[in-house]
């Protein structure tokens, strides 16, 4: 298309897109304190390894459940009040917090927490493809890009509070402030337009069960799902075990944190100029094959490396390497036929509740598996990531997809 037919965006969309990101980078931050903290809050809890991989993951189960529904609704009733619900919700479970003593309060508080991030999670696709329109690849890059800030600062500065309660009351404060931003500032749509309604052939409204149907149709919806779910599987495990691993490589906890983040700046560089730098490229496909097989493998081959300057320039490649591709599979969808705006809410809640699924499951297996020997953790987080290859080789070219969609 022709860049004077493209439409014209609005400026209030990077409103919509800084209180979105913060959210997400906020989210991370609290699900990551879990790994930070880890070395007090295990022995306080009395959890074995695969109990805290069940803590960690925690948040992304309960959008097992959230995502479909979340996105159908949203298609109906708007991505705002959805998420409006879900933010009180999470917020009483990141104060829940402080008084859990054991695992199954934590779980469940943490299943709580994780309430908004499943609504809004599931909702991406359609926010941004609403606001960002043919930029959506841009949008969905900066969101991915704020939850490796999160994880970032989770793993730099969690062991910097004297008390775990006191961890907890800070983060619990910054996503209650969010979610009144959240309130306040966010908009369904822009100014003047209105998200598509189509009716039914009797003139009514379809049902939320109806926009769902239209997105469990489409083959390469799930495609894209089964590929975002191994991604994000194997990049999840391998954030949170990585306090532990270096830890156990004789550094302190304050010093195995600091290392940790550094991962997640190539993370924060890969997920905001991946997009871009793929987008260029005349046939997507054949580069982010490539991408993928250089991240699982240094993703497999972490624990080998020597400390030092050499693991700090593997931990930001493999970053780079293992975000890229992410916010071009989760905008994928929005560039089919068969979904388009309209059914975009229940695409992403169908992408989120697959690839959530995997995301929670991935990690505790691999940690039942492994158990403490993290060289094999390492490999096994390495061998799962690469499993996306053999899904991107069934999905269309996204720029193909993506030409063809503008």
């Amino acid at each position: 298309m022709d860049e004077k037919q493209l439409p014209k965006l609005s400026n209030y969309r990077w409103v919509i897109l800084a209180i979105a990101a913060l959210l997400d980078a906020i989210s991370s931050y609290i699900q990551f304190q879990i790994s930070a903290l880890a070395v007090q809050i295990m022995p306080a809890l009395h959890i074995s390894p695969a109990q805290f991989q069940s803590l960690l993951m925690a948040p992304m189960l309960i959008a097992v459940f959230l995502s479909i529904p979340a996105g159908s609704l949203a298609d109906k009733f708007g991505a705002k009040k959805i998420v409006s619900v879900g933010l009180v919700i999470s917020v009483l479970g990141a104060y829940g917090r402080l008084f859990a003593n054991n695992f199954i309060t934590m779980f469940i508080t943490l299943l709580l927490f994780g309430v908004y991030m499943a609504l809004l999670n599931a909702n991406t696709l359609k926010i941004f493809g609403t606001w960002f329109k043919q930029d959506t690849n841009t949008a969905m890059g900066v969101f991915f890009a704020s939850a490796s800030v999160g994880i970032m600062l989770s793993q730099a500065t969690s062991s910097l509070f004297p008390t775990v309660e006191k961890a907890y009351i800070f983060s619990s404060t910054v996503l209650l402030v969010l979610a009144v931003c959240w309130v306040i500032f966010v908009k369904d749509t822009p100014k003047g337009e209105e998200v598509p309604q189509p009716q039914t052939e009797q003139g009514k409204s379809e049902s939320s069960f109806e926009f769902f149907k239209a997105a469990a149709k489409s083959k390469k919806t799930w495609y894209v799902a089964l590929a975002v779910g191994f991604g994000m599987g194997a990049s999840e495990a391998f954030s949170g075990i990585l306090p532990q691993a270096f830890a156990a490589r004789g550094m302190t906890p304050a010093a195995a944190g600091v290392v940790a983040s550094v991962a997640t700046i190539g993370s924060l560089a890969g997920s905001l100029f991946g997009p871009a730098i793929i987008n260029k490229a005349k046939k997507a496909k054949p580069m982010m094959i490539v991408i993928t097989a250089l991240g699982g493998l240094l993703m497999a081959i972490t624990w080998y490396i020597p400390l030092g300057m050499p693991l700090s320039i593997a931990l930001i490649l493999g970053g780079v390497f293992g975000a890229m591709t992410g916010p071009i599979m989760q905008a994928m969808p929005i560039t089919f036929p068969e979904i388009g705006p309209k059914n975009a809410g229940s695409a992403g809640g169908l992408v989120g509740t697959v690839s959530l699924l995997l995301s929670f499951f991935l990690p505790v297996i691999i940690s039942s598996i492994a158990g403490k020997n993290y060289a094999l953790t390492f490999i096994i987080q390495g061998l799962v990531f690469v499993v996306q290859i053999i899904v991107l080789a069934v999905l269309p070219d996204a720029n193909a997809a993506r030409r063809h969609a503008e």
